[in-house]
């Protein structure tokens, strides 16, 4: 047998049983810390917003599912919320918002202020907090209007009258919808949004003021309005699109903010002007119509607020008494900006941002896939305030403490994929495809299996320790190592190639997937740190004898063979196009999944003439897939009019065209250079012994979210 091992080194472990986000941890190799690059210092200087001090710049935003209030469900003190809240603060961040607090809570109808108990619970918590040097703002919402996600369980309840009235009083969707002005639901046809009348403004108003003295009370140090931002209600009475009123609340300029100014005034009167409150604030709406965004770069009329009003209204809020703008870009119908996918630039929103600073005095912050150090150097310059990191907690809830202590190869990366955040999934004819574990628990992450599930999801040391033979050295094989040698365990990873990372080599291969190349550095380096044994250029036998070890079979899954379509031996898996197969000018890619349609983007990308061929009746017909990832394909596709081809079936591959018929029956001939085929993957497991364990796709084909959620606790149960 040849073997190549991996370079190892000695790990000092030492054990915990307590239950962390990252606080702790079982067999931790010490490092050697080096000096924090100085290009970071200005993310570490402190700052004020009002007469509120941050030690320093760096600002985790508000991300739903990270609530301190609970999250679609009755408002209490939620302990989960905080203990992730609390990792956050104990690891240097200066500026902490949890998930956002509806001031009418839309499952049960109940005030935010009404339930005394939680705020006293939240009081005698926020002393820990504060230990860690950290301020916190409470988000406070006026909730979704049309940009609520339809369910479709709520299309039913809607659309049912009897069943609309007996839902009423646990979800009543015609008051959680209500908008600016009727509008179409940006997920539902069948939901459509109704005015909002004023006594429910007014009512609204007072909510706010009230929440907010219950947290000033409590010891917070500020709140945020959410918001004039992404398309959430207060921003829809803004956006002229969306506001058709006539009456003190729309039409002109100061009408259509006129409601995010009277809850600010509402909070300064009851809390006093001293008492800090910011808004979530979207610059540009980057906005071309309903369901229809704009790209990066694209020329484009706006319906929403432009550039112009920009600079005017961020201006008009902070005269009203706001204290500071967190802010991005975009709104649910051009979700891209407020949530950008892997496909979007870095630092998207950095450009319009940092244009308001002349027109304000108070601080602005900036977030969307920001770089630290383009942060850092923006700061510098005086362009912005602080810079706001959502998502990269979320992978990795010790990133700040790593950058400063300069091990910034320890940090996990996020990959933007929304898969465990983040990942209703909206196509033709359903309107979220969403399932209901994840609609309830938002905020976990694809590539951390102990975010915001610690309940289930956490590192207790072996009592027994084992050997485990791993076959497969891709991301399930080295998560299950990594957990398995935290745990005590013994693991020794058998890949057959020269390298680890298996699929995911392939499928970061791509120009614009930097991070999931990070993400594949990280866990490798894991391999490293954690002292696992690696035996590369080794292929198991099916037959092969481990002895007495545990055995885990991770050896993935192969391309669906379309061995019955005449002239399939042309086309090339998608697999040998990620591996540097090349191709012709004009490319028929078959299969317009979420592979088939990255890699056709990537084609575009390259300058190559790709054309999709899709069985179903959308792109990316896919449940987990982020409408944020998924509407930015379509529309790009749109956009760059790259063809596609729904409702097609390819029926033949010539040497130099494709032939396909669609459901009506219509025969079609493309003409191409090269195929690339991306009809999916079928489980590929070794072998099958009663006494071993399948681990990710060679058990069944999934994602990233999937197999090292897997992996995780497939390592926990041995």
């Amino acid at each position: 047998m040849s073997i190549e091992r991996n370079t190892t080194h000695s790990a000092d472990k030492r054990s915990s049983s307590r239950r962390s986000t990252g606080r702790h941890s079982l067999a931790t190799p010490q490092v050697k810390e080096r000096p924090i690059d100085p290009a970071l210092a200005p993310l570490f200087t402190p700052w004020k917003i009002g007469t509120c001090e941050i030690k320093n710049r760096i600002v985790m935003p508000s991300m739903g599912g990270t609530n301190l209030f609970g999250w679609m469900e009755i408002n209490h003190f939620d302990r989960a919320g905080a203990e992730f809240i609390q990792t956050v603060a104990e690891n240097h961040v200066g500026l902490v918002l949890p998930g956002c607090q509806p001031v009418l809570n839309p499952m049960f109808g109940q005030w935010l202020d009404s339930n005394k108990k939680m705020y006293a619970d939240f009081a005698r918590w926020l002393p820990e907090f504060h230990a860690t040097g950290a301020k916190l703002f409470v988000q406070l919402t006026a909730g979704f209007g049309r940009s609520f996600t339809i369910s479709p369980m709520m299309e039913k309840l809607y659309t049912n009258p009897l069943l609309r009235k007996i839902s009423q009083p646990v979800m009543d969707l015609d008051r959680i919808t209500a908008s600016a002005s009727p509008a179409p639901n940006r997920w539902s046809d069948k939901v459509p949004s109704r005015e909002l009348t004023r006594d429910e403004i007014a009512e609204m108003i007072q909510h706010f003021a009230a929440s907010a003295r219950l947290l000033a009370d409590a010891g917070v140090d500020g709140v945020e309005v959410h918001a004039v931002h992404e398309g959430y209600v207060l921003d829809q009475f803004t956006l002229p699109y969306v506001n058709k009123r006539t009456d003190q609340y729309g039409g002109n300029f100061e009408n259509r903010y006129r409601f995010a100014v009277e809850i600010v005034q509402a909070i300064k009167r009851t809390c006093g002007d001293d008492f800090p409150v910011s808004l979530r604030y979207s610059a540009i709406s980057k906005t071309k119509g309903f369901r229809r965004g704009a790209l990066p770069g694209e020329e484009y009329e706006e319906v929403g607020r432009d550039a112009e009003e920009a600079l005017k209204a961020a201006r008009y809020l902070q005269d009203a008494g706001y204290d500071m703008l967190n802010c991005d870009n975009g709104t649910y119908d051009a979700w891209y900006w407020a949530h950008p996918p892997i496909y979007m630039p870095e630092n998207c929103n950095l450009p319009d941002i940092a244009a308001l600073k002349p027109a304000v005095d108070i601080p602005l912050v900036v977030a969307g896939r920001m770089d630290p150090r383009v942060g850092a150097q923006a700061v510098a310059a005086g362009e912005i305030d602080a810079v706001g990191f959502a998502r990269p907690f979320l992978a990795d809830p010790q990133w700040v403490t790593k950058l400063l202590k300069g091990r910034e190869k320890e940090i996990r990366p996020c990959i933007q994929c929304h898969s465990g955040c983040f990942n209703m999934a909206h196509y033709k004819g359903v309107p979220n495809d969403q399932k209901l574990s994840d609609s309830l628990h938002l905020s976990r992450c694809a590539v951390n299996a102990e975010t915001m599930q610690t309940n289930k999801h956490y590192i207790k040391a072996t009592t027994q320790p084992k050997d485990v033979a791993i076959i497969g050295g891709g991301i399930g094989g080295m998560e299950c190592a990594r957990v398995l040698a935290l745990r005590g365990h013994r693991p020794v990873i058998y890949e057959k190639t020269n390298e680890l990372g298996g699929v995911a080599i392939q499928g970061s291969s791509e120009e614009y997937k930097h991070s999931m190349r990070d993400f594949l550095a990280w866990i490798r380096g894991e391999m490293k740190r954690l002292d696992v044994p690696v035996h590369l250029n080794t292929e198991i036998s099916a037959d092969h004898d481990f002895g007495n070890a545990e055995v885990v079979v991770a050896t993935g899954a192969v391309p669906v063979q379309l061995s019955s379509l005449p002239g399939f031996e042309r086309a090339i898996s998608a697999v040998d196009f990620l591996s540097g197969a090349p191709v012709g000018q004009r490319v028929v890619v078959i299969g317009g999944g979420l592979t088939g349609c990255e890699i056709a983007y990537e084609l575009a990308l390259r300058g190559n003439e790709p054309t999709i061929v899709e069985m179903r009746d959308d792109l990316i017909k896919e449940t987990g897939v982020c409408l944020a990832n998924s509407s930015y394909l379509r529309e790009y596709f749109a956009l760059h009019e790259i063809p596609v081809h729904l409702n097609s079936q390819v029926t033949a591959i010539g040497e130099n065209s494709v032939t396909c018929r669609d459901d009506n029956g219509a025969v079609e001939e493309i003409p191409c250079d090269s195929v690339i085929a991306s009809v999916g993957y079928r489980p590929a497991p070794l072998r099958t012994l009663p006494n071993e364990h399948l681990l990710g796709d060679c058990e069944k084909v999934g994602n990233f979210r999937t197999v090292i959620w897997s992996a995780y606790e497939l390592a926990m149960r041995i």
